[in-house]
């Protein structure tokens, strides 16, 4: 079984990330860029297949900056036994459709048996890239899966929907995004990192791909008209304790509706 991975590198969690207020854009030069830790959940996913199937062959894949290879090699070190980067000049500032054309050229271009994703990126959180590209592909799609079971035959789970869960099958090919509560990521260890380095990493450019994509290329798109930038903190009332500490924080969260 062929399983690709989809990955994107983005700014890190724990840095104070920004806006471009000119062009409305995520500006990815203001903190550290790293794999997106939903997507090395997903990985493990594939991985844990992989465990019990040495045949099956994973394919980690992304759409980015040319600095986007980092965040590959990661995930090979971390087991996946190949990767393919889409990257070109023309897809920055490229919406979710744009992404999801493009990566859907690159997957039916590498056949895979079962596409694997996170359920939502850290930086755009949009969430729909994963059903975006299964529908361009006309795969059905297991959104936000808690819970994965991979066969042979076919790739089943378990999702979360208002007042319950569903139980959700599928024969292949198919395509899944899986939560936080799917797998823990493993860590690379030292052989991974050096076998990472020998392991093929293949770029394409769109007119590799075949595919004419990204903002210039879309029929309709959206325009940034206006941003701001947040205004600063303010400091928030504080509470002396005079005896009537409680009585005031009491009236504070009731008026904020918070009790």
């Amino acid at each position: 079984m062929k399983i690709v991975v989809l990955a994107k590198q983005v700014p890190d969690t724990w840095s104070d990330r920004k806006i471009n207020l000119e062009t409305g854009m995520l500006d990815r030069e203001a903190s550290e860029p790293v794999p997106d830790e939903i997507n090395e959940r997903a990985l493990e996913v594939a991985l844990q297949f992989k465990d019990a199937n040495p045949d099956a062959e994973i394919v980690a894949l992304s759409m980015g900056l040319e600095d986007t290879t980092k965040t590959l090699r990661k995930l090979l070190s971390m087991g996946a036994d190949s990767a393919v980067l889409v990257t070109d000049p023309a897809l920055a500032g490229s919406d979710m459709v744009q992404t999801s054309r493009v990566l859907a050229a690159a997957v039916q271009r590498i056949a895979p048996d079962l596409l694997v994703a996170g359920n939502e990126a850290t930086d755009g959180r949009g969430g729909m890239v994963p059903a975006m590209v299964a529908e361009i592909l006309g795969w059905p799609v297991l959104p936000s899966l808690d819970e994965v079971a991979i066969t042979a035959e076919g790739v089943s789970g378990t999702t979360q929907v208002d007042g319950g869960s569903l139980s959700l099958s599928s024969g292949l090919p198919a395509a899944i995004s899986v939560t936080e509560k799917s797998a823990e990521a493993r860590f690379p260890n030292f052989k991974g990192i050096m076998q990472a380095k020998k392991k093929p990493m293949e770029t394409w450019s769109l007119a590799e791909l075949g595919i004419q994509a990204g903002p210039d290329a879309a029929p309709v798109r959206s325009v940034m008209v206006s941003a701001e930038a947040r205004p600063p903190k303010e400091a928030g009332p504080k509470v002396v304790d005079d005896g009537t500490a409680a009585s005031q924080l009491a009236e504070f969260l009731a008026a904020q509706r918070l009790i």
